[in-house]
């Protein structure tokens, strides 16, 4: 080979490699014809060639369109990234693959950037993808972001109707953010500005990388079972879509709309939209507008619990004075109502009055008539009747009526009922009589 050749051999800076792997030089005219070949091994030159290739090429972006893309249990990708004219292998281990935020669907035109290597066992080579990005660099972020959207939505935990108000006045309000950003002091600082009486507490937590999200939601979940906040703040300062993730996640987003106090999520910049700032009872484009919502301003208060008596007066003397219309209107209205409600009622009342006393009368005058004629038929048979027809009654002592000889005693006082009243009279002699009849003669009492 001349040397000529050789500066354009990709593997000519690596030919010590081929010397460190046992590999004869070329042979030229002074090289004795007897000499023996070195025989490689399939294993021994794969290897060498392997070597040769990741020492020879740095890591390097390349760009194309996902095929075949496999993922397989162990948590690595496997795919074919192509063009219009080849196709290159690739491989995406687990430790990176954790990095995506969704797979790629196949036909996404994407950009990789890898190492590229040989895999010995098949002497294929491949790309050893680090990184992968949709073309527009945030094409898979947002592809993520608008699947879990559609889920969380379809599950009813997007709806606006689920969002609660938050309190006009909390005691205690909580915080989810990272201990060292800038956003915990921006919120404090609002807090203890707009209300300094406001209990504050803080539960820091990851608010980007790998299991950041898990720790924000559980984070919520310890906040909220504490009994000591009113409402709760989550949030984060701004970054890229990539830093802002842990709030896109499912775990977040389910522990804001289960949780059983009313969310602020405050995070990141105004144009920064996250899954949290959805699933949320209140969106604030900031965390300092977060705390702002939070809290009510303790100046504002002052000045309002200062003007109070003045609008309560003002406020009561319209209530009076709206009162007393609607009562004298009511009263007006009601009259009239009666007075046209009770009209034909009070003609029928009078008519049935003159109706009722002609029918009384005559009742009357009936009655009257049966009970003269009761009088005179109780009359007939009166034991009056028959003292006022010339008879009298004897009685003795108590009113005892006194009927023959044998209840008279010589001396005995007794009374005589008459018609017209009573005589007083006493007992000579008692006569018997023997026989009741015209002619009778009468016979003497026994004297005893």
């Amino acid at each position: 080979m001349t040397a000529d050749r050789q500066t354009l051999d990709l593997f000519a800076p690596q030919a010590d490699s081929l010397a460190r792997h046992g590999a004869a030089p070329a042979p030229d005219a002074a090289t004795d014809e007897r000499t023996e070949p070195r025989v490689w091994s399939v294993a021994e030159l794969n290897r060498a060639v392997r070597e040769m290739i990741e020492e020879s090429l740095p890591p390097l972006w390349v760009s194309g369109e996902v095929a075949n893309w496999i993922a397989h249990r162990s948590g690595h990708r496997y795919f074919t990234l192509k063009d219009d004219q080849a196709q290159l292998r690739c491989v995406m281990w687990r430790s990176d693959a954790r990095q995506l935020p969704i797979d790629p669907e196949n036909g996404m035109n994407v950009r990789v950037f890898g190492t590229l290597t040989l895999y010995e066992a098949r002497g294929e080579y491949q790309l050893s993808v680090r990184r992968l990005e949709a073309r527009d660099a945030e094409g898979l972020w947002r592809l993520a972001f608008e699947k879990l959207r559609r889920e969380l939505d379809a599950d009813g935990l997007l709806a606006p109707e689920r969002k609660r108000s938050l309190p006009r006045h909390p005691r205690g309000v909580g915080i989810v953010t990272s201990a060292t950003g800038a956003a915990l002091s921006d919120i404090l600082a609002v807090l203890r500005r707009r209300a300094p009486w406001t209990r504050v507490i803080v539960r820091c937590c990851r608010v980007q990388g790998d299991g950041a999200a898990a720790e924000v939601a559980d984070a919520i979940a310890v906040l909220a079972g504490s009994g000591r906040a009113d409402v709760l703040i989550v949030g984060r300062g701004g970054g890229s879509i990539e830093d802002l993730w842990a709030f896109n996640e499912e775990v977040v987003a389910r522990a804001i709309a289960t949780c059983p106090l009313p969310v602020i999520s405050g995070v990141g910049h105004e144009v920064d939209v996250t899954i949290s700032d959805l699933a949320a009872d209140y969106r604030a484009p900031t965390p300092t507008a977060a705390a702002e919502a939070a809290v009510p301003d303790g100046l504002q208060l002052t000045e309002g619990i200062r003007a109070l008596p003045m609008r309560l007066a003002r406020a009561l003397q319209g209530a009076v004075e709206r009162r007393g219309r609607r009562i004298s209107d009511s009263g007006e209205r009601l009259e009239r109502a009666v007075r046209a409600k009770t009209a034909p009622a009070r003609l029928r009342i009078v008519r049935a009055g003159d109706l009722l006393e002609v029918a009384l009368g005559r009742r009357l005058e009936r009655y009257r008539q049966e009970l003269r004629a009761t009088i005179g038929r109780l009359d007939a048979l009166s034991p009056l009747a028959t003292l006022r027809r010339g008879y009298a009654v004897a009685l003795g002592d108590g009113g005892r009526v006194l009927r023959g000889v044998d209840d008279f005693a010589p001396g005995q006082r007794f009374r005589l009922r008459v018609s017209d009243g009573g005589v007083r009279c006493q007992t000579e002699r008692a006569e018997r009589i023997a026989a009741v009849g015209l002619g009778a003669a009468p016979a003497e009492a026994d004297p005893s």
